[in-house]
């Protein structure tokens, strides 16, 4: 190819650092380039939120008209910002490999509280104009104050600076692109499991004719089949739902272990509830679809959720439920006591870490008041133990997220290396992570509290049977058996097996708390 090519874009600092990035890929393959600035709709209006902006692709039509036209060669897109439907002539030839697709919440740091989930003060105001990051942040937060942020990244960090907002939401994948200095803010990442993105955020796209075959070929050089595959069944979500970057839609696919694991959270509107679901499958044949199905509104829900545990009025669990008329039964099936009242200080003065697997352990540790090492780092298993440590001031530094305690162990266990681990637990725990842990890993066992059967438990006759753990299994089937059509969802492998010994099939949740709780019952099959 000897001819010189002309790549379209917009002017903003991240357009231009993805022109660039394009441009520079392209030398490497031996195809010269040069940059054409082209201005949108999106860039010209900058007084309204995205959803007033007339009709799709208010970031890329521009782009499109001057390719259709002959003016530019190729067009650098954020996927994200692509509608899903291409105008006559012209086709998507490339996807590089995909950026991290997860959230940056960028706090003003005397706004900070790290008791509160997110580590944002109570009541804070925080600056999006994306309805997806509305609805999913008043989800977690309700308590939050959210206003319209407009402008490209330098410009949003700037207003934050500027003391406009207590805090912002913007993509990861711009501050790091950029090289941006945010050091002066408090940084807190919001995953992909728990804050859901845009789909195909994160991702590039190179926009070129369609008839352009020799360019096409060329342009496979740059092409990552795996960011295709994933971000394929993001886009057909959001093209099934037809809808456009501004719908509250949040859409994320990765590829685990042979599966594809797929995320997705919808709402009504940017201030209603956000409905959650995840899903795995072997192939992404038809999962675009059926994720779709499952948030059609005359599919079939449970009336009624048992979960043993006790439900907080303001949980997340309970307004995800309630807000699907879904009544819940929360009981536990257990009490816990303290065993021991009095902590060894000694045995705290060469820990390294300590690792919680329970909401419990980390209050009755903490309750011993004890005097703990500066370098001290936390581990926990689930967001429900990280938010209990939170409440202590303390950030969890390995959050185990996966309901697999085998996948969490082996997470855990490369950080570790041959430091000394203090793990605080219940008399009974069946110490899941500590026996998949390397040889060299140096533990500290301290058994905290106990946990005792209640007696003469109730059946439920609730669709959906949820168990926290695999006493609260002991206890409620001592006394009964499943009803004909109850379904069963069990948290974490280690409840799980308590099923498999008794042959009763049951979902597990891809995260062991509220959030996960409620995505593994909106996918539930109500037979």
């Amino acid at each position: 190819m000897v001819k010189k090519l002309t790549i379209g874009t917009r002017g903003s600092d991240l357009a231009l650092w993805q022109a660039n990035h394009i441009q520079n890929e392209l030398a490497a393959i031996g195809i010269e380039a040069e940059i054409k600035i082209i201005k949108t709709q999106g860039d010209k209006i900058l007084n309204l939120r995205l959803d007033k902006l007339e009709g799709k692709g208010f970031f890329t039509k521009e782009l499109e008209e001057e390719l259709l036209a002959g003016t530019i060669d190729l067009a650098v897109h954020c996927l994200k910002d692509l509608p899903t439907t291409h105008p006559e002539g012209l086709t998507i030839a490339a996807l590089p490999p995909r950026e991290e697709a997860s959230e940056y919440l960028l706090i003003l740091k005397d706004c900070v509280d790290v008791s509160q989930k997110l580590s944002l003060k109570k009541g804070a105001m925080v600056g999006t104009s994306s309805n997806r990051r509305k609805a999913q942040l008043l989800g977690l937060r309700p308590d939050l104050e959210v206003e319209d942020l407009r402008g490209n990244v330098p410009t949003r960090i700037g207003k934050l600076r500027d003391e406009d907002y207590d805090a912002i939401l913007i993509a990861k994948a711009g501050v790091k692109r950029l090289g941006l200095d945010v050091s002066d803010l408090h940084i807190e990442e919001l995953e992909t499991t728990e804050f859901i993105p845009a789909p195909a955020q994160g991702a590039l796209a190179i926009q070129i004719r369609e008839n352009d075959t020799e360019l096409f070929d060329a342009l496979q050089k740059l092409h990552d089949p795996a960011t295709a595959e994933e971000v394929g069944v993001e886009r057909k979500v959001l093209n099934l739902f037809e809808g456009g970057c501004h719908m509250p839609l949040g859409c994320y696919c990765k590829k685990e272990n042979g599966q594809f694991e797929v995320w997705t959270a919808k709402a009504e509107t940017a201030d209603h509830f956000p409905e959650r679901l995840f899903l795995r499958a072997e192939t992404t044949e038809g999962l675009a679809e059926k994720i779709v199905a499952k948030f059609n509104a005359e599919r079939k829900k449970p009336a009624k959720v048992f979960i043993s545990r006790e439900i907080g009025e303001h949980s997340y669990f309970r307004r995800a439920l309630e807000n699907n008329d879904i009544e819940i039964e929360g009981r536990s099936l257990i009490r816990t006591f303290p065993i021991v009242t009095v902590l060894d200080q000694f045995i705290l003065r060469h820990v390294d870490w300590i690792f919680f697997s329970s909401r419990n352990s980390v209050e009755y540790f903490f309750n011993l008041k004890p005097v703990l090492p500066k370098k001290t780092k936390f581990g926990v298993v689930g967001r429900g133990s990280e938010d209990a440590l939170r409440k202590f001031n303390h950030f969890a530094d390995f959050v185990g997220a996966s309901g697999d305690i085998t996948e969490v162990a082996e997470d855990f266990a490369k950080l570790v290396g041959g430091q000394q681990i203090l793990f605080p637990r219940a008399q009974d725990s069946l110490q899941s992570i500590q026996k998949s842990l390397p040889a060299d890993a140096k533990i500290i066992d301290l058994p905290i509290y106990e946990t005792v059967i209640e007696d003469d438990i109730d059946q439920s006759y609730a669709d959906v049977l949820i168990f926290t753990s695999p006493s609260n299994v002991d206890a409620y089937f001592a006394d009964n058996l499943l009803e004909p059509g109850q379904q069963v969802i069990a948290i974490g492998n280690s409840t799980g097996k308590k099923f498999d010994e008794m042959g009763v099939k049951y979902a597990l949740p891809y995260s062991p708390d509220e959030i996960g709780l409620a995505e593994a019952v909106f996918g539930i099959e109500m037979r």
